[in-house]
This record gives C-alpha cells, sequence and structure tokens, in this order.
C-alpha cells in the first residue's frame, strides 16, 4: 500500500512513538485508501436473510407490511399465511440447505471479482452469524443453525484471492432499543451501546473483513452512532487496520463527504469525474436487493446492461459493486449465476482494460459517443483503452480525442493482427475495422481498442494531480436520490 500521507513515526532509543488517527473526520479522512481497493474495481454483493423467505417485493418486506403496510405485501400475507403469522415466523424456515460456500466462491472467481461484500444483519435485525448481542434472531440460534459469515469466510480465503467484506445495518426497524433513542430525539445511545457497535466489533474481530460496508445510518447523526470512535479503532488497532477500507454511510451528514470511498446513494453513477474513490453499488435485480421469487426476466438486467454499467463507472474512476440476492435454500438462483459468468468471461479477455487502471484526460469520446476510455501505465509505456459498447456498423471508427504519433499502434484486445488508421487534422483518428469472421471475435459484447505510442497520453501521476485538482475545487454535487436498500 503506498502510503500518501503516512504515520509519523520517532524512535528514540527503545521507546516507538507513532502518531494514531483521531477520532474525527479530518484525521479519519486523511487515511489513503488501501491500493488493493482502486486496483480490483469489481465487487460483488450478496443480500441474504429471513427475508430471502417470503421472496416477494423486497427486502424491504417486513418494513413494507408492518411498518408502511403496503397493499400488495399486506394481501400477499392474507392470502398466503395465517392470520397469526408474525415476522419472526419466517425465522425458522430460513434453512439454506444448500447453502455450499466452496461452490459460491468458484462463482464469485469466475465472475472476475476482486472483493466481495456479505450482509451481515439487515435492517429486520437478524444476523447471519452466532452473534452474541442478538439472542434467538441469529442464524446459530434458528434457520440454519450454522455460521453463514464465517462459512463463506474460510471457502473465500482457501479458494480465491477475494477480499471478503462485510455489510452490516446501523439500525433496525423495529427493535425496542432503537426506538426508544429515536423517542428521544437520539440524545440516548442504548442502542447503540447495547447492539449496534459490540456487533461491529464482534464481526471485526471475529471475521476480519477487508470491508467493512456501512448502512442505515440515515435516521440519526455519525454522533449517535459513535462511527468515528469505531473507525479510530478500526484504523489503530483492530486486526485489519492496515487493509481495511470503509464506505461513507456512518450518519446522515457523512455520505458523498466522509469515508475511504463514497457510496453517496445506491446505484450512484454521478456521469463525470468525483474528486473522491467512489463505488455504484448496483443490483442486478432492478426491483430488488433480496431475491424475488416472482421477478421476470424483464426485471433483469442483460449482459449489455451491466456492462454498460461496469465500463462507464470504471472510466469515471469508481469501482463497481455488483448485488445478487441468494435464496432462502443457499443457492445463487442460475439467471444470477449466468450474469455472473458473463462478466467473468467478458473480463478474462478484457481486463487489462478494467483491473488496476485510472482515469485519462477524457472519459466518453467526442464523437463515438458509445466509446468510454480507460489508461494502464506498465512501466514507463502508457496505454489507453478505448472501450467499443456498440460494434461499428461500418468498416471504419472516428475517435475524437487521441492524437496519434509516429509510434502509435492499434489493436483490439484478444485479436493478434493489428489495425490500420489514420490521423485526422487537429486531433483524433480513423480507425479502420477489418472483417472479422464471427468465430475469431475475441468476445460477444463490448470490444476494447489498446492505444499505444499517442501524443496526448496522462500518467497516473498526472491523473491524481487531476484529482487533487478537483478536490480542491470544493464542487457541489447534484446527487440523485437515495435508492431505499
Amino acid at each position: 500500500m503506498n502510503l500518501i500521507f503516512p504515520l509519523l513515526c520517532f524512535a528514540t532509543l527503545h521507546i516507538v512513538m507513532c502518531d494514531r488517527y483521531a477520532p474525527n473526520w479530518g484525521s479519519l479522512d486523511a487515511r489513503p485508501l488501501p491500493d488493493w481497493y482502486d486496483e480490483g474495481k469489481i465487487g460483488i454483493f450478496l443480500h441474504w436473510g429471513v427475508f430471502s423467505v417470503p421472496a416477494f417485493s423486497s427486502e424491504w418486506f417486513w418494513w413494507q407490511w408492518q411498518g408502511e403496510h403496503s397493499s400488495s405485501v399486506v394481501n400477499y400475507m392474507n392470502q398466503n399465511y395465517r392470520p397469526d403469522f408474525t415476522y419472526a415466523d419466517f425465522g425458522p424456515m430460513f434453512h439454506a440447505e444448500f447453502y455450499n460456500p466452496a461452490q459460491w466462491a468458484d462463482i464469485f472467481q469466475a465472475a472476475g471479482a476482486n472483493y466481495l461484500v456479505l450482509v451481515s444483519k439487515h435492517h429486520e435485525g437478524f444476523t447471519n452469524w452466532p452473534s452474541s448481542y442478538s439472542w434467538n434472531w441469529n442464524a446459530g440460534d434458528i434457520g440454519p443453525k450454522r455460521d453463514l459469515v464465517g462459512e463463506l469466510a474460510d471457502a473465500i480465503r482457501q479458494k480465491t484471492s477475494i477480499k471478503f467484506g462485510l455489510y452490516h445495518s446501523m439500525f433496525e426497524w423495529f427493535h425496542p432499543l432503537f426506538l426508544q433513542d429515536q423517542a428521544n430525539g437520539f440524545t440516548t445511545q442504548d442502542f447503540v451501546r447495547a447492539k449496534s457497535l459490540p456487533e461491529l466489533y464482534e464481526l471485526v474481530n471475529k471475521y476480519k473483513p477487508d470491508i467493512v460496508w456501512s448502512d442505515g445510518e440515515w435516521m440519526a447523526l455519525d454522533t449517535y452512532w459513535n462511527s468515528t470512535e469505531f473507525i479510530a479503532w478500526l484504523y489503530n488497532d483492530s486486526p485489519v487496520k492496515d487493509t481495511v477500507v470503509v464506505n461513507d454511510r456512518w450518519g446522515n451528514n457523512t455520505r458523498c463527504v466522509h469515508g475511504g470511498f463514497w457510496d453517496c446513494s445506491d446505484h450512484y453513477t454521478p456521469g463525470t469525474l468525483v474528486p473522491h474513490k467512489w463505488e455504484n453499488c448496483m443490483t442486478i435485480d432492478k426491483n430488488s436487493w433480496g431475491y424475488r421469487a416472482n421477478a421476470q426476466l424483464s426485471e433483469i438486467y442483460t449482459i449489455q446492461e451491466l456492462l454498460y454499467q461496469l465500463v462507464t463507472t470504471v472510466s469515471l474512476g469508481g469501482n463497481i459493486l455488483f448485488n445478487v440476492g441468494p435464496t432462502s435454500y443457499g443457492e445463487i438462483a442460475p439467471i444470477y449465476e449466468e450474469r455472473l459468468r458473463q462478466i467473468g468471461s467478458w473480463l478474462g479477455v478484457n481486463g487489462e482494460a478494467i483491473y488496476k487502471t485510472y482515469v485519462w484526460s477524457h472519459q466518453n469520446d467526442s464523437v463515438a459517443q458509445n466509446v468510454w476510455y480507460t489508461a494502464r501505465t506498465n512501466g514507463s509505456a502508457i496505454t489507453i483503452y478505448a472501450i467499443l459498447l456498440a460494434w461499428p456498423e461500418v468498416g471504419n471508427l472516428t475517435l475524437g480525442y487521441p492524437v496519434a504519433s509516429s509510434a502509435t499502434n492499434v489493436s483490439l484486445v484478444g485479436y493478434p493482427q493489428k489495425f490500420t488508421y489514420t490521423a485526422i487534422t487537429g486531433g483524433g483518428i480513423k480507425v479502420n475495422i477489418p472483417p472479422i469472421p464471427a468465430n475469431k471475435m475475441p468476445c460477444d459484447w463490448a470490444w476494447v481498442l489498446r492505444l499505444e505510442g499517442l501524443v496526448n497520453q496522462k500518467t497516473k501521476l498526472d491523473a491524481l494531480a487531476f484529482a487533487k485538482k478537483l478536490k480542491a475545487l470544493n464542487m457541489k454535487k447534484d446527487l440523485p436520490p437515495i435508492f431505499r436498500r
């Protein structure tokens, strides 16, 4: 990990004194983001819990049923369950009998993922590990009677090099201690001290996650959640202090402002460069993060739509976190496994244009609107990648931004022969696209041109300097609405 703002350490005789991160955002935000996160680009999100049993509407099922009284959810319960049925009755039905963590690990590796985020606890409060702070509402006591978190952590680490992360909801819809704190205007912290924070410490000490992905924070300020105290411990004293990364959901005043990387909102796609490392967390089911038994094919993103999200996100400097919802039986439905494997198949050919890349001076081409750029440094060589989301209908492609030199080479990633091109006066190139037999095409969707030896190359140091300039502008952000999850 490259430390841009290293901790200062002084050694005198046998005494070593080191500065520590203080429990305030000024100090915590100065911590450099570990390189592995920016370089990895691709993650997988897993929303799994008791909500996977009804498998209807969304992972917000309990709240929709008994919080906002959604007519469709109320009718579903009236038509399918006895009148005295409670949400807690779903707990013993969460069997996970087909849960095979090793098989999941194989799927995630085939998807080309470099990190994974598993929901340890959603807003329903059920913990997917045998929590010491969630009596009789955890996967060890009821339902699977297994440590779902621990088993997956072990499989991921034994079978892959994927980084293992955990999502944790700060609040719980119907927990009496939280409801009392809320009634007190969050001037008391009984829920935080008895439930939320102890769970976080337990998760980190027991499973040593590389990512702590916080959510469910929007009801109160970060001071209610004691967020900075926890993160300071995480960075200073936890077993993952040197490698862990965190997101920005630590209070209703922290999104898109504080944290190791920013999620800002679900499905966050800023459409422009952002002065901080960011992530697009999105779900392959367009309408839900949890598994829905009644999902229609038209409600599932196509591989072309997913690759559009992947390419545009990385071109703009973000990471992408693809969500799937496993079934209550512990399976990843075939349609979601297929999408993940399709992503991995594409990355198997074109990964050099995604992994360990950085933003170029231009992101979306000025002439070819379906072309997005990334850049990579290999030693002293700089390569620009032009990612085509649509194959040219004619035998050439005009790119508005690349400026060719006598040393410029153009090739199609995964294809052995170089392409010829014509430099355009004033900037831009016209690439000649040869007729390629279908069985010789390197992939079925989104093709990548490798551009080497351009005049207007941009090094990673240039990109970092540009990012710092953006940050200094303190530009205002028009954020999209926060999608519930």
